[in-house]
């Protein structure tokens, strides 16, 4: 599996109230991504246990091109726009797929 680029994004929300608008931010730009972008692959929104400050991000995309369209898109632009006003803070690690199992593309 030499194909598949991705990445893990950590996002520490200010507070509670930062965590609901983002949440809903989450949630509009998701019906984008599921919509109009046949390259993304996986796109999951996570909250980690006992962490209801934070949400970690695991996206797998088809290659390093079908990010770079997803980065282009309207609703990852206006995304990242918003973004920054719920954040206390950011963690981004990119990765590259060396082997695994992937679900069929429907």
């Amino acid at each position: 599996m030499s194909e598949g680029f991705g990445l893990v994004v950590r996002f520490s929300l200010r507070d509670e109230e930062a965590a609901v608008a983002f949440d809903e931010l989450c949630a509009t730009t998701l019906e984008g991504i599921k919509s109009t972008e046949p390259g993304t692959l996986t796109y999951v929104v996570h909250v980690p246990e006992g962490e209801p400050l934070v949400r970690v991000f695991y996206e797998l995309y088809a290659d390093r091109a079908a990010f770079d369209v997803h980065e282009t898109q309207p609703h990852t632009k206006y995304f990242l726009a918003e973004r920054e006003q719920y954040l206390a803070g950011v963690e981004v690690t990119f990765l590259d797929a060396i082997g695994g199992k992937v679900a069929a593309q429907q």
